[in-house]
């Protein structure tokens, strides 16, 4: 790029202009409404251009959607990398052995297949059994752990009822990462690291976020935590949070008392068996509340859920608990909920009482579904309040439970006062985390939609900025040289930075403007024949509380020849980059 000689500083020689910055071929659909929140936020993605379903469940992506795609994945995969996880991309078909190994080849929701010689494979809905077997098959020694391997591809679940668009398909882009430890003690050090980065990664995507206590669910382990986006109407998951400690957990996990002692008279009960069927378990609540079996496994861990009077006949239930023989060798565990006293009406107990030392009674638990107002199960002291929810992302810790059918192990040292020298074999500890990346983009679209369209943050929007050159700018002479170079030498100096210029003929400035919005760019760029003045239009969505800008604005807006008109800034060429740059700070 060449100076011109004794010119002021917008005035050079614009060398080349890379197709990079084109607008893609759009295909926005022109019948859409004035007011874009009448349509659901998945019928506008596919209005919008930004993908399209060719079957219920089944995403084609298109330029504009696939950048938004790349832009969250470069934001999970530089946290990933940054708390030293490593990138791999593990087949999509999965053997069934392996499924068959740790149980899970029943799942009703793998997409199931066979190849030609008759195998049976499974299209991945996650991988810890293929990673798993990867990690066996390369670890030498203990002296090789920790390991944290990530990888961010499609996923496939046999959704009975596809819906939403991206939050609810047969096919999603996920981040699954994996960790290997040699004891727990490390690999709860790993997973609070993880945890940490999950904390940057939905900071950096802008969008306040809440962490949960959560179950475990078909994953399996012993904690976990799910990572939701708060919605109202969209939201399908429930979440609890506690006015005072500030702790939230879903409804599986939230434990709750009533804020007052009242009279519940009339009493529900639901009997289970422990896995081993030693143990009937009686669940005693009120009348009109929702039981929630997670609850009763927080106090009962070896409870089996399947094995309980809802789904098997209570004759079947109850037959060895009530021969007098074979009940010198059971027990019995009555749960009665926090909610129940001395005024309650129990039902008759199901099975004769042989000797009151074999019962086992346990008041004051809480074990149905909290509600709204009811105090926090974990402080004790604050009250909860109810919210609608997007889960976007879980951690889980899962000890052994697929190392060990695996038999992932590894031999380590006898600790420093055994008596003995011989290296011990031990299952290796694993912790799994997931992110729906293509849920988030579907979350967040529902959250930042508005009238006009949407409204992403910078670090994912399509592009930073959309470039429109108005009527009499193509007659100033170097103005395009000079326009195109200052937004090239700022995609150098900042990151993320990148504008396209759409150059669609045919379409009027208006147009142009209205659909940049729409697609969610945060800023556009109005070039015309007032240059080398030109305006900067502002789309983005805010997340300071005050805008970074005016301080700037302060200072320079003699300088810069900077006028404000609500969402529209008039500045010289010159004070381009640096007004762009304090724009995007509250974006």
């Amino acid at each position: 790029m060449l100076k011109a000689k004794n010119g002021p500083s917008w005035m050079v020689r614009y060398v080349s202009h890379s197709s990079k910055h084109r607008v893609p071929r759009l295909a926005i659909n022109s019948e859409l409404p004035k007011d874009l929140t009448t349509i659901p936020t998945h019928e506008l993605f596919v209005k919008s251009g930004f993908f399209s379903h060719p079957r219920p469940g089944l995403v084609n992506w298109m330029p504009v959607g696939l950048n938004v795609l790349r832009k969250v994945e470069q934001v999970i995969r530089d946290r990933m990398v940054e708390v030293g996880g490593e990138e791999v991309n593990l087949s999509s078909l999965s053997s069934a052995s392996l499924w068959e190994k740790t149980g899970r080849w029943n799942n009703t929701e793998l997409f199931k297949l066979r190849d030609s010689s008759g195998d049976p494979y499974c299209l991945a809905a996650t991988c810890e059994e293929e990673i798993t077997n990867l990690v066996s098959q390369q670890l030498k020694s203990y002296k090789d752990l920790p390991q944290l391997y990530f990888q961010i591809n499609k996923k496939y679940r046999d959704e009975k009822r596809p819906r939403s668009g991206l939050l609810r398909g047969r096919e999603f882009i996920m981040k699954d990462a994996y960790s290997f430890d040699i004891d727990e003690t490390r690999a709860m050090e790993t997973y609070d690291k993880l945890v940490g980065a999950y904390y940057r990664i939905f900071e950096d995507l802008k969008v306040p976020f809440v962490k949960a206590d959560a179950d475990t669910g078909d994953i399996g382990g012993s904690l976990s935590h799910e990572w939701h986006y708060l919605h109202s109407s969209a939201g399908e998951d429930t979440l609890f949070t506690c006015d005072e400690c500030g702790n939230s957990s879903n409804l599986e996990k939230t434990l709750s008392y009533s804020e007052k002692l009242e009279d519940h008279l009339e009493v529900e009960v639901e009997y289970f068996l422990t896995k081993d069927t030693s143990t009937l378990i009686c669940a005693y609540y009120p009348r009109g509340r929702t039981l929630e079996t997670n609850l009763l496994k927080l106090h009962i861990p070896d409870i089996d859920l399947n094995l309980n009077s809802s789904v098997i006949k209570q004759e079947e239930l109850f037959k060895e608990f009530k021969d007098e023989e074979l009940m010198m060798s059971k027990k019995v565990i009555r749960v009665m909920d926090a909610r129940l006293n001395q005024t309650s009406n129990l039902p008759d107990f199901p099975v004769p009482f042989i000797n009151r030392s074999f019962i086992t009674t346990m008041f004051d638990t809480p074990i149905v579904a909290a509600t709204e107002g009811e105090i926090c199960g974990v402080c004790e002291d604050g009250k909860l309040s109810v919210h609608k929810s997007i889960e976007v992302g879980h951690t889980f810790f899962l000890g052994d439970k697929y190392t060990k059918p695996l038999n992932l192990t590894v031999e380590v040292p006898p600790p420093a006062d055994a008596t003995s020298k011989k290296m011990i074999k031990q299952n290796v500890v694993m912790g799994c985390y997931g992110i729906g990346v293509s849920r988030i983009i579907a979350a967040m679209g529902e959250i930042l939609k508005d009238s006009q369209g949407f409204r992403w943050p910078k670090s994912i929007a399509p592009w930073t900025m959309t470039v429109v050159e108005a009527r009499g700018f193509e007659s100033i002479e170097n103005a395009d040289s000079c326009v195109y170079n200052v937004l090239d030498k700022l995609e150098t100096e900042l990151e993320g930075f990148n504008y396209k210029v759409d150059e669609r003929s045919g379409v009027g400035l208006g147009k142009k403007i209205k659909e940049s919005n729409m697609l969610g760019i945060p800023l556009s760029l109005i070039v015309g024949k007032k240059f080398p003045l030109v305006e900067i239009e502002v789309r983005g969505k805010r997340f300071t509380k005050e805008p970074v800008w005016r301080k700037l604005y302060q200072e320079k807006k003699e300088e810069f020849q900077w006028e404000v008109n609500e969402e529209k800034h008039i500045v010289h060429i010159d004070a381009v980059g640096e007004v762009v740059k304090t724009l995007l700070e509250d974006m």
